[in-house]
């Protein structure tokens, strides 16, 4: 089946040419009303129509011009141009005209195609009358008029196909622009972290430093403050290597958002429209402070799509501390038509801090209505 599919669309218009001329040969050789010599220049004519059919795309109005020829020539040849191969012939060559002409080209084609139906309504015995030209003009104009069809709609697709293609090529180019502003936006913020980290090192430091001879105690504390702040300040440090972000002349030394500001975050969203339940299982334990900040943009950025997306809806967060990670779940019971499948820019962005740390996520909708989002991110890593 395979083989048959190739072979008629790189052969198809030659065995179509070589069916409808073979045709017309037989047809020619057995006709009792012509001579040996008719027979023979109608072989000949054959020969010559042959190529033409074969590249009837790329020479429509050679092939319609030959058979306006040869419609003439039958005058001087009676019956030569009678049978149903020649009924064929007529009908592929307008089809032809029809279907790869455009411009000036398809107004020749379509002036052809008129004396072409003239010539054939004159060729029949009873000479021109009213039904044959109807009958006639049904055989040429109906060919022509499906061919015209078949060109526009084949246009059409090839414009949509284009159309696809740009779109998708935006597409992707939106994702990229969105992952890159979206690491932007993680490498400010973790820049604002270490920098909050320096920040309470260079105070703990100077204090340590002025009661290093009245209080070593105290002195001792401010430098274990100094080596779990730098620990973390290190760490989210290594994370930030490699990300592109534009200078910012402003250190952010103000406490930055966290899971412990979820109540005000659910006020919010509250006020905007969306009833919104917090739920905390485990201890509550003290985070590195990339991955406290970029669970409270995870679930701030949920919480927004459940707001835009969902409709009418409730929301539910559930945060639960477990030794090694953090594991978070946004849910709704709205008819938002999210599917999950990472087109839309709030949950690239959202993947792209949960990749960061190493972790999980999983968004989709759930079976019995609505949609869900479920993140895992590893603590320890984050420590490390």
């Amino acid at each position: 089946m395979r083989a048959a599919r190739t072979l008629s669309r790189r052969h198809g218009d030659w065995l179509l040419a070589a069916s409808i001329i073979g045709l017309a040969e037989i047809q020619a050789w057995i006709a009792h009303n012509l001579d040996v010599e008719q027979k023979a220049l109608t072989y000949v004519m054959g020969l010559a129509f042959l190529p033409l059919l074969a590249f009837r795309r790329r020479w429509p109005l050679a092939l319609l011009g030959a058979v306006v020829a040869a419609t003439i020539a039958n005058f001087w040849l009676p019956d030569a141009g009678e049978g149903e191969a020649f009924g064929i012939l007529v009908i592929v060559t307008i089809y032809s005209a029809g279907a790869y002409t455009s411009g000036l080209a398809a107004y020749t084609s379509l002036g052809l195609s008129a004396a072409l139906w003239i010539l054939i309504t004159a060729a029949d015995p009873d000479g021109i009358y009213f039904g044959g030209l109807v009958f006639f003009g049904i055989v040429v104009f109906g060919p022509l008029v499906v061919g015209r069809i078949i060109r526009a709609r084949r246009l059409r697709e090839v414009q949509l196909e284009e159309r696809t293609v740009v779109l998708e090529l935006e597409q992707v180019e939106k994702a990229r622009e969105a992952v890159a502003d979206e690491r932007q936006r993680i490498a400010r913020e973790l820049h604002d972290v270490v920098a909050h980290a320096i920040s309470v090192t260079v105070v703990q430091a100077r204090g340590g430093r002025r009661m290093l001879d009245e209080d070593p105690e105290e002195a001792r504390a401010a430098f274990d403050a100094i080596e779990h702040t730098s620990t973390q300040a290190l760490g989210e440090m290594r994370r930030l290597l490699g990300m592109l972000r534009e200078s910012d002349d402003e250190l952010a030394l103000a406490p930055l958002p966290s899971l412990g500001r979820l109540d005000a975050l659910a006020d919010r969203v509250r006020a905007a429209g969306l009833p919104v339940e917090i739920a905390i299982e485990g201890e509550p334990v003290e985070l590195p402070p990339g991955i406290d900040l970029s669970a409270y943009r995870i679930v701030q950025e949920a919480l927004t799509n459940a707001l835009k997306h969902a409709g009418p809806a409730r929301a539910h967060v559930r945060v639960r501390y477990a030794p090694d990670e953090l594991e978070l779940e946004i849910t709704d019971d709205g008819a938002g038509t999210g599917d999950g499948a990472g087109s839309g820019h709030g949950l690239v962005g959202m993947r792209e801090r949960v990749a960061v740390f190493g972790g999980d996520l999983q968004a989709g909708r759930i079976s019995d209505g609505g949609y869900a989002l479920r993140v895992r991110l590893p603590i320890a890593s984050a420590r490390a």
